[in-house]
């Protein structure tokens, strides 16, 4: 389950900022994951419960935001989205995609006290 590893470098790195700018408490943390990631959201959520016990993240609200997988289709030469991968160009067929988008794991924001 690579979710709790995730979840365990999430949470240190949103620790580490917050004590570096003087914060005494997470609140509440973003973080836009693309639907080409292959992480579940679920267990991701719940591996950050786990690993911000102890922390000044406990407790923290946790926000998913989901991004889009854009892609260039190179046959076609336009930009589309795909639901998912393995999946040919919606306009033209063609399977010659180079992702632009959908593969990320970005904190995006985080609020603190």
């Amino acid at each position: 389950m690579h979710e709790l590893s995730l979840s365990i470098n999430t949470v240190d790195t949103v620790v580490e900022q917050a004590q570096k700018q003087g914060f005494k408490r997470v609140t509440s943390v973003t973080l836009a994951i693309g639907t080409l990631s292959c992480i579940e959201h679920q267990a991701l959520a719940t591996g950050f419960e786990f690993a911000s016990r102890g922390t000044i993240a406990e407790n923290a609200q946790l926000k998913i935001e989901s991004v889009a997988a854009r892609v260039w289709c190179l046959d076609c030469q336009q930009h589309v989205e795909i639901p998912e991968r393995g999946v040919s160009c919606p306009r033209c067929h063609g399977y010659q995609l180079k992702v632009e988008t959908g593969e990320e794991l970005m904190i995006k924001h985080i609020e603190v006290e």
